[in-house]
């Protein structure tokens, strides 16, 4: 059996090591064998089926004052027969609870929740089904004025895998947001405006059970009062197939659920308006307006300044990341000064680099419609508008081999306009018990503008100068994201017997034009070129997909669950580019090495059978997907060519979960899955965004295939305010989609057609044999009672091995970091307030094709923030954040003091005016540095960032009550 290696594949996987008509028959005979298996299977349940009755026993909590439902109250049931059977459950996100397959007898219920009084009850349950109603729990008489109570108060409960903060433990100043609160808890952390929960980022904020801004976390927590917020949810969200089935995918999504206090500040927000100047005007205005009565939830947020802040999340960045390629493709959108921070990240929340001008507004809407209130409705729209001017320093190593190693220096100075509209609806339609109907339309628009001024050379280590561009690209794209899908659930009446359907579609479409003129020299400045261009894109992707899935029970606690998912992707890719021509002084010389046309297919089926075992201390679920996959290409211009490549996998999952009491949790996930290239890697065309550092497709592309795994344990001792949480995940990928970069140090022709100069380069991407990246979060919380203050310690592992290919040498890029801190906030009321953190990081970075370039690189992050109400109103507030870098490139090493302070003065008898005096970076010391390594090189940039200003704002606070319906 003869075995065919991929391009640069030095390891194949079972789904690659032999050829395609032997891959093909092996794969349909498994088919066939794991179809006629899934026949047989099926069929027995189906004959082993018995006809007892299932007993049912449900029913629904909430808050007797507003009949709100309390969202993870704790259910304990017992047998009065046999005390030592017995089980337990939390209540869902509207309040309800369920045990099945109940035996005939007397038992006793117990219903708890934080701040309530609990309920006991006896019921009797025999062969039918048995509905308790609503339980309504009232709320204790002890109020906690005490600060010495706060301190014997449970900090956080672990139930099963959701973590559950009690709010009212961890003291805050009165303006507090509650992105504030939050950072206080254990296991919760601010990283560069986003949020993470035990060392994974959290995607999505509910508020009450109900979404928030989509997808936007940061949005969520920073326009919502700390003193609204009773508990705060931490628990992994599957999405509706997965809540529906039970069936965990292993897809879910960290998830936090903000639970409001019932009956508080049904009516809450604050205006703003602020103005200042040193060296030139700075100014912020801005409010919120927050409406919860009963299920309607209506919030809506505006802004404008230009000191920076911003409030985006990923979605809002179509046209800003991928754009243009300048600096070799890396985006300059922009970082805070984090070593290691993703691009996309710096336009979440908070300081920027740069001068920025935002505008933003975005309404929030959630309730229940229909007589039986049987709609659910949450729906939101946002809108951004932000006007950027930066300047960045750049210094890059390439990793080549030490007798051809280069150095990339550049200055870019940038001007972007971005603008983006957002909206998402969810509405859930249960029709009746038995059948649900759910559609989430979501659609995303996008127009950016930029203009890029670089100078960039490149140089051997001894300063000898190949190459120097100096370039003006100026770039104006629109885009626009729409997707819906439409999921229908049926419960038959036969119990854990289900299916249901979902189709779903998407289209994506990015269109527009850029200009570039640039001048470029080569060997020591002698040869020099003049480059005048104009390019058009127009990028048009089609997607639909679908999904069959069927559950069956199987045994007393099992259940089987078999699924067909099919999905097919249409891309078209258009470039033309244009020289221009001298004596019309038009566009019109088309340039067939950087103008293409491709179309791209890429359609697979999918099916699955898994089987899930549960009780009440664990619960297991293993699956198995077979899956076939087509991918083709069609190049219409320069050249006509068509290319077809077919996948077999076999797709494995599963999960395991288990409680050790009521103090732990234990969960593991693996996962696998496979990644197609996107349309821009595989359309063989040459961006030349920047003439020195040029990129282009590579239609042969592979697809690759994925290994997860993460371990996840926590827990929690109630009576000692104790925590503790630990994460681990790796991430293994075969056929790993990596670049190849030649670095041409005498001119190069590639391929017959493209003539590289020297000092310039071109990267591609390929297929390498794998990648692996490996991380870690350990936490430990615990109170000081004799400080009346928390201690949340911290550390963590990190590894990334990236490999890659330059002047065709294979390099591993290899970077561990080890991480640690702490931090300790006070407890002690809501006039006095401070945050003392401390954060470093130890990175070692590793290469094997030029270790003269291993170097060792250090940061520390430590702050200080302290807020006094001290004498009838008057507010001091004041934060000092010392970052220091070492062993980065000459030049960039830093040890900067970032130092904000204000002094206000709270009006009225409600103190719900403020007045107050802010200086920004009073040293005047504030700078952007970062680090980004890859396969091919190691880089630091240096970023303009804003600096030192004053600011007198004056911010109104309203609320309302429910009860009085005054304002106060």
């Amino acid at each position: 059996m003869k075995k065919i290696y991929f391009y640069n594949n030095e390891f194949p996987n079972f789904c690659n090591c032999y050829d395609n008509s032997v891959r093909q028959n092996i794969f349909v005979r498994i088919m066939q064998s794991t179809s006629k298996l899934f026949a047989i299977i099926t069929g027995l349940l189906l004959l082993s089926v018995t006809v007892n009755a299932q007993s049912i026993l449900n029913g629904m909590v909430s808050d007797i004052d507003d009949g709100n439902p309390l969202i993870g109250a704790t259910i304990k049931l017992t047998s009065l027969t046999d005390t030592t059977e017995w089980q337990g459950t939390v209540t869902d996100l509207d309040g309800k609870f369920e045990f099945r397959k109940l035996k005939e007898g007397p038992y006793k219920i117990i219903v708890n929740y934080i701040g309530y009084i609990p309920i006991e009850r006896e019921v009797y349950t025999n062969n039918t089904d048995r509905q308790l109603g609503l339980i309504s729990l009232s709320k204790k008489a002890t109020t906690l004025k005490d600060v010495n109570i706060v301190e014997n108060q449970v900090r956080v409960i672990q139930k099963t895998d959701t973590s559950e903060y009690n709010a009212n433990a961890f003291k805050t100043n009165k303006d507090a947001t509650t992105e504030d609160l939050v950072t206080k808890m254990p296991g919760i952390t601010s990283e560069g405006g986003v949020i993470k929960a035990q060392g994974e980022e959290v995607k999505k904020v509910l508020i009450d059970g109900k979404e928030f801004f989509g997808d936007d976390a940061a949005l969520a927590l920073k326009n919502l009062p700390s003193e609204v917020v009773d508990r705060v949810q931490v628990f992994d969200r599957m999405n509706d197939q997965s809540s529906f089935t039970g069936f965990d995918d292993g897809n879910s999504q960290k998830a936090m659920n903000i639970v409001t206090k019932n009956g508080a500040n049904n009516l809450f927000g604050k205006v703003y308006a602020g103005y200042g100047y040193l060296n030139d005007s700075r100014y912020s205005v801005g409010g919120n307006i927050n409406w919860f009565k009963d299920n309607r939830r209506i919030s809506a947020i505006g802004m404008s300044n230009n000191v920076n802040q911003q409030n985006f999340s990923s979605q809002d960045l179509i046209g800003l990341t991928g754009a243009t390629q300048r600096g070799g493709g890396r985006p300059r959108a922009g970082r805070t000064g984090g070593i290691g921070n993703s691009a996309s990240n710096n336009f979440m929340v908070g300081q920027q680099e740069g001068n920025s001008t935002t505008h933003s507004a975005g309404v929030n809407y959630s309730d229940i419609w229909g007589k039986r209130n049987n709609v659910k409705v949450t729906g939101n729209y946002f809108f951004n508008l932000i006007n950027n001017t930066n300047s960045t320093e750049l210094n890059r190593n390439y990793l080549n081999t030490s007798d051809s190693s280069t150095t990339y220096r550049e200055t870019n100075n940038t001007h972007s306009r971005n603008m983006n509209h957002r909206i998402s609806w969810r509405l859930e339609y249960v029709i009746d018990s038995m059948n649900t109907l759910i559609f989430t339309p979501k659609f995303n628009y996008q127009d950016n503008s930029q203009t890029n001024v670089i100078d960039g050379q490149n140089t051997f280590p001894e300063g000898v100068l190949l190459s120097r561009t100096q370039s003006n690209y100026k770039s104006d794209y629109s885009g626009y994201n729409s997707s819906g899908d439409l999921l229908y659930q049926h419960n038959f009446k036969r119990l854990y017997r289900t299916i249901s359907v979902n189709v779903g579609t998407t289209i994506n479409n990015k269109f527009g034009s850029s200009t570039q003129n640039a001048r470029n020299s080569f060997q020591n400045l002698n040869d020099s070129s003049m480059l005048d261009q104009q390019s058009d894109i127009a990028n048009t992707s089609y997607k639909i997909n679908g999904n069959v899935t069927y559950t069956e029970p199987a045994g007393k606690s099992g259940m089987v669950q078999l699924s067909y998912e099919p999905s097919h992707t249409w891309n078209k890719a258009d470039k033309e580019t244009f020289n221009r021509d001298s004596a019309s002084s038009d566009y019109s010389l088309r340039d067939t090495f950087l103008s293409n046309k491709f179309d791209n297919n890429y359609m697979t089926h999918r099916g699955n059978a898994s089987y899930r075992v549960k009780s009440e201390q664990f619960n297991i679920t293993i699956g198995l997907s077979g899956q076939y996959a087509l991918l083709t290409g069609n190049s219409i211009f320069p050249y006509v060519y068509s290319t077809s490549r077919s996948f077999y996998n076999l797709l494995p999952t599963a999960t395991f979960n288990y409680k050790f009491k009521d103090k732990s949790n234990f969960r593991v996930i693996y996962r696998t899955s496979t990644n197609a290239p996107s349309i821009s890697q595989l359309q063989n065309v040459i961006d030349n965004s920047n003439p020195l550092l040029l990129s282009t497709g590579n239609p042969d592309l592979k697809q690759s295939y994925n290994h997860f795994i993460m371990a996840r344990y926590g827990y929690t001792n109630t009576k000692k305010g104790q925590t503790f949480f630990a994460f681990t995940s790796a991430n293994y990928t075969q056929n790993y989609i990596g670049n190849s970069t030649i670095i041409a140090t005498e001119d190069t022709l590639l391929n017959d057609e493209v003539l590289l100069r020297t000092g310039s380069q071109l990267k591609q991407p390929i297929n390498i044999n794998s990648s692996l990246n490996i991380n870690s979060f350990f936490t430990y919380g615990l109170p000081i009672n004799k400080i009346k203050s928390s201690l949340n310690l911290n550390a963590g592992f990190t590894f990334a091995g990236t490999p890659g290919f330059i002047n065709n040498e294979k390099n591993l890029s290899k970077t561990y970091g080890i991480n640690g801190g702490l931090v300790l906030s006070s407890n002690i009321s809501e006039k006095i307030d401070f945050t003392i953190g401390y954060n470093a990081n130890y990175n070692i970075v590793k290469n094997t094709l030029q270790i003269n370039s291993d170097n060792n690189y250090f940061i520390h992050n430590a702050n200080v923030k302290f807020n006094w109400e001290f004498w009838k109103g008057f507010v001091f507030n004041t934060g000092l954040q010392n970052t220091l870098y070492t062993g980065v490139s000459s030049g960039f090493n830093q040890n900067i003091f970032l130092w904000n302070a204000a002094l206000g003065y709270k009006f009225l008898k409600d103190q719900s005016l403020d007045v107050r005096l802010s200086v920004n970076d009073i040293l005047n010391q504030n700078n952007g540095i970062s680090r980004n390594i890859t396969e091919t090189y190691i880089e630091d940039t240096k970023t303009e960032v804003l600096k030192r200003y004053l600011l007198l704002t004056i911010t109104y606070t309203f609320k309302q009550s429910t009860a009085s319906g005054k304002k106060r």
